[in-house]
């Protein structure tokens, strides 16, 4: 269901259901979510990208699992509160920058994954559904708060009433991704991207984005006053004293996330 592998401080997880397009069953979140604590707490780990196998990043809820839950009046059997939310937090919080490959479709729960995700890179075949409505159901797996901030509330809010299929291109015009590449390209731009963030400042990487959870929700006066507090932080980092050796001596810096 996951495939896990660690190469260059870089930990690739794969979705890899590929006939049932790496729809997420209740054992498929569980292994997704110990593949990600395991890469939180690794610290060989710098950098995350997560991807999926075959034609489809994830195609969202094993909807057959759900049907039996429905039949058995079990609902969603708390699946939201005990996996998604677990799953999407940690991809927010975690002290390393997380980089999704889509690769191909992406609907409900699987865009919400990607949309969690720091950076994304997409295959020119990929396409977004935020398919919840069309289903009767109401967004979960964080896009109600993911999506308004990466395109605004009002655009948000028309993808999610309208459940409307998103193709790469459009994709990349309203922001939802960071750049779009041939489908033969993917891997290797994305393993890329991937590494070169693995190389970097890591601790600084933690810092920006706690910055930017805190000040999406706090006022100006408040995220100034966290910034000093995170740039205290920094400051005291070993990678930031050596990159200020590094800028004197007008020599590349080496971070070695210390």
């Amino acid at each position: 269901m996951i495939r896990y592998d660690v190469a260059d401080a870089v930990a690739t997880i794969t979705l890899d259901r590929p006939d049932a397009m790496n729809s997420l069953t209740v054992e498929t979140k569980q292994a997704l979510l110990a593949a990600l604590r395991g890469a939180a707490d690794d610290r060989a780990v710098r950098t995350v990208l997560l991807t999926g196998s075959g034609r489809a990043f994830s195609a969202g809820q094993d909807l057959r699992q759900h049907a039996d839950n429905l039949e058995a009046g079990r609902g969603l059997d708390d699946t939201v509160r005990r996996h998604y939310n677990p799953v999407v937090e940690l991809i927010t919080t975690m002290a390393k920058p997380v980089v999704a490959a889509v690769n191909g479709v992406a609907a409900g729960a699987g865009a919400s994954l990607a949309f969690a995700c720091d950076l994304r890179i997409a295959s020119e075949k990929a396409k977004f559904a935020l398919a919840f409505a069309g289903i009767g159901l109401a967004p979960d797996s964080g896009a109600s708060w993911t999506l308004q901030r990466l395109v605004g509330r009002g655009r948000a809010a028309e993808l999610l009433l309208l459940g409307e299929p998103l193709d790469a291109p459009r994709a990349l015009e309203l922001g939802l991704v960071t750049r779009v590449v041939p489908a033969g390209d993917l891997l290797k731009t994305a393993q890329e991207l991937a590494a070169r963030l693995a190389q970097g400042p890591t601790l600084a990487y933690a810092a920006t984005k706690r910055a930017l959870a805190y000040s999406a929700t706090h006022s100006l006066p408040d995220s100034l006053a966290m910034e000093a507090d995170l740039q205290d932080e920094c400051v005291a980092t070993r990678d930031h004293l050596n990159a200020t050796h590094a800028f004197l001596a007008k020599e590349p810096p080496t971070f070695n996330g210390e």
